[in-house]
């Protein structure tokens, strides 16, 4: 039965891809003028949901009910027509073009001289100026999509949305590369629009930021709907429990790795961008899990791809087991025995045409190359299928392209990639980003374990309490300086923000 105290109503919907049942019979209500928030581990089927309702997919089964009207998009722009708009956690400007233009892409407006059509180009301008003026964001509309930081173009994304007027708005991890001050930006915008009557669909892994924004929240597990509920009668352990089917009690595993004798030591390094690094020293341990903590724009992601051989540098040194080395690239780095976990895996990790075994063996290619110079496919083949089961990669087959794996599953392909090159110093940049609770926890374990085995961990994370929960030890950057390096179990929340904002 259709209500019309709904905006959008979702029926019984169905979808499956090869090897993976992604959605079972899935019925979601939403109303007006309501932020409902959407949760569930990587692979419960939110983000197929929501491109089933964005015409992205095709349902196998099921119906979609937009005001009472059975809708049926075969594409986006039906969707968008329609009423619906999508921020999506993935993001895909046009890095090419212009801000404004990746703002009004396949909407531009336009005049006439006699029958030829041409782009409005001021009127552009003037709308997108208008627009963040509107919002509230600082993004200048005539720079290139390819020179801002992630976070300016995730703001981009949710400029677009609202631009769109829709009436549901989905917004999948809308907040997982913004600052703290763009995600209060961001719910202020999502209040306004709540109270004009929009619909927020909001997709987020962070249980705390649920509990601030959203109304109410409805819980996937394993493709199914396990029910809705208002977000005030919730607790994080509750969202937890419902989410996994089972109690979380202890976000963070028990640490059993004991830090030795330090590996990595790093003098005065300085970046050879002068709006970089500077002056960064600090050491490492074997057996020891280091973490990096700072605000957006403190130049960790910068320091670490520095050590890796992506960046270059200007002046100091960088010793490993007390020998002075010099790293310019990748190759350089992996012979060194280091690895790095980038930041973006979509961008600079996975790819998506491949298969997870392409993918897991990527780093290492030179071992799996026989005599005649071919891929000893075999032999990648047992790897990759030994890490799966070692790491407990959750993937139809070896085979499935990695696209096809939901988050969490990706990220476990990306360390298996590193593991099998074989590291002492493993290095990890946002390695939780976009992850459920049950996927990190799995994750922690991971890090854990290599740092019991004796391996080095250097972690990058702007998750709080992830940083104090896993890390011996914390080094908290601050406009591209060391602000401070604390012990993560003698240290608070206030002191890492205290020196996080140190020198600005």
């Amino acid at each position: 039965m259709v209500d019309g105290n709904y905006v959008l109503q979702v029926k019984n919907l169905s979808k499956a891809f090869p090897g993976v049942r992604a959605l079972h019979n899935v019925s979601v209500d939403v109303k007006p003028g309501i932020v409902h928030a959407l949760m569930g581990e990587n692979g419960a089927g939110k983000s197929t949901l929501m491109k089933c309702l964005f015409g992205i997919y095709t349902p196998d089964s099921g119906e979609i009910f937009l005001n009472e009207k059975k809708v049926k998009f075969d594409n986006s722009k039906q969707a968008l027509d329609a009423g619906i708009s999508m921020i999506h956690q993935e993001l895909l400007p046009v890095p090419l073009r212009s801000v404004m233009e990746n703002l009004w892409l396949g909407r531009f407006p336009k005049y006439s001289i006699g029958p030829i059509k041409l782009i409005d180009h001021k009127k552009m301008y003037n709308d997108t100026v208008a627009l963040f003026k509107d919002l509230e964001m600082e993004i200048p509309a005539k720079v290139w999509v390819r020179d801002l930081s992630v976070s300016k173009v995730q703001s981009l994304e949710i400029a677009k949305a609202v631009s769109q007027n829709a009436k549901v708005i989905i917004m999948d991890e809308p907040t997982s590369s913004l600052t703290e001050h763009e995600v209060s930006q961001l719910f202020t915008i999502i209040r306004r629009l709540r109270d004009q009557g929009v619909a927020i669909i909001y997709i987020s892994h962070k249980i705390e930021e649920i509990l601030n924004i959203a109304d109410e929240v409805s819980i996937m597990r394993d493709g199914q709907h396990i029910g809705t509920f208002l977000s005030k009668d919730l607790t994080t352990d509750l969202i937890i429990k419902r989410m996994v089917g089972r109690d979380l009690t202890h976000r963070f595993p028990s640490k059993t790795n004991v830090p030795g004798q330090p590996i990595l030591e790093v003098k005065n390094l300085t970046s050879a961008n002068d709006h970089s690094f500077k002056d960064v020293s600090f050491n490492v341990r074997n057996g020891e899990i280091f973490g990096i903590g700072g605000l957006v724009g403190a130049q960790r992601t910068e320091l670490v791809e520095s050590l890796f051989g992506l960046r270059s540098v200007k002046s100091g040194t960088v010793s490993i087991n007390g020998q002075e080395t010099v790293i310019k690239s990748a190759a350089q780095a992996k012979l060194k025995k280091l690895a790095l976990v980038t930041e973006e895996r979509r961008v600079t990790g996975i790819i998506p045409m491949r298969s997870v075994k392409d993918n897991m063996i990527l780093a290492n290619l030179k071992k799996y190359v026989g005599k005649l110079g071919l891929i000893d496919e075999r032999k990648g083949e047992s790897d990759t299928q030994k890490s799966i089961e070692t790491l407990n990669v959750r993937t139809p087959s070896i085979k499935t392209l990695i696209r096809d794996l939901s988050g969490g599953n990706q990220q476990k392909v990306l360390f298996a990639r590193w593991f099998l090159t074989e590291p002492d110093i493993l290095i990890l940049d946002e390695p939780t980003r976009g992850i459920d609770v049950g996927a990190k926890y799995e994750i922690y374990n991971i890090i854990i374990g290599l740092a019991k085995e004796g391996k080095t961990v250097i972690m990058i994370t702007s998750e709080m309490p992830e940083l104090l929960g896993i890390s011996d030890r914390i080094m908290v950057m601050c406009e591209g300086k060391v602000a401070g390096i604390v012990e993560a179990k003698d240290t608070t929340q206030e002191e890492i923000m205290r020196l996080a904002t140190k020198f600005m």
